[in-house]
């Protein structure tokens, strides 16, 4: 598999996601600062990093998601490559409308920064394959903007459509039906506000993430 992690100012997450993916595939990823207009040829996955891109100024995701690279991170999920969108990552793909619904402040408008239980909605998804039969997992969340809000008939499509991927077990931010992360209609895209590098090797005492890396790797 290779990789592509997207540096904007204020990532902060960016490099814990190029070791998650260098420790599942064997190889290196490429850092690719925000200002570039080109992927490295030959990609398969892109990764959104989690942090406060641009200090979260505007919107959080907003300014992020007019960085020049980004029009070719767009072109490559339209082209059938995977795009993963973490927490910023996550509020950049809503901004740029490659996913559904939006990403509000916190319920209580506290950060919230703590391991959280995931159900594991859809296993048969890119990105979820290698939790096979697993139900659930637990993952890591750090963010003050994670509410998934949308109307209801968008909630009811992309429910019926069985595109909602992880759900909070013990909500910890308000998010509409309990949503953590939701796919794109056609299963290349996934954004998600649990961070599942923080949770992908036994090092960091937790791999509830690590399936996600996994899964990836199976479907390059």
């Amino acid at each position: 598999m290779k990789s592509a992690v997207i540096v904007f100012p204020g990532s902060n997450c960016d490099r814990d996601a190029a070791r998650a993916l260098e420790r599942v595939s064997g190889r290196p990823a490429h850092m690719l600062w925000h200002k570039e207009t080109a992927l490295p040829e030959g990609v398969d996955l892109v990764v959104l990093p989690g942090g406060f891109s641009y200090g979260d100024y505007l919107r959080s995701g907003a300014m992020a998601a007019k960085s020049p690279v980004v029009r070719a991170v767009i072109a490559h999920a339209e082209r059938g490559g995977l795009v993963l969108g973490i927490c910023n990552g996550f509020q950049v793909l809503t901004e740029t409308r490659l996913l559904a619904g939006a990403l509000a402040r916190n319920a209580g408008l506290k950060f919230a920064c703590k391991d959280v239980p995931l159900a594991i909605a859809n296993c048969n998804t890119a990105f979820t394959r290698a939790y096979r039969e697993a139900r659930e997992t637990e993952i890591p969340i750090a963010h003050g903007d994670g509410r998934f809000v949308a109307d209801e008939d968008t909630l009811d499509r992309i429910e019926n459509e069985g595109r909602v991927v992880f759900r909070y077990l013990d909500n910890p931010n308000g998010s509409a039906r309990d949503i953590a992360g939701i796919v794109n209609e056609r299963g290349n895209v996934m954004g998600m506000m649990p961070h599942p590098e923080r949770a992908s090797d036994p090092v960091l005492g937790r791999t509830g993430g690590a399936a996600v890396f996994q899964s990836l790797l199976e479907a390059a």
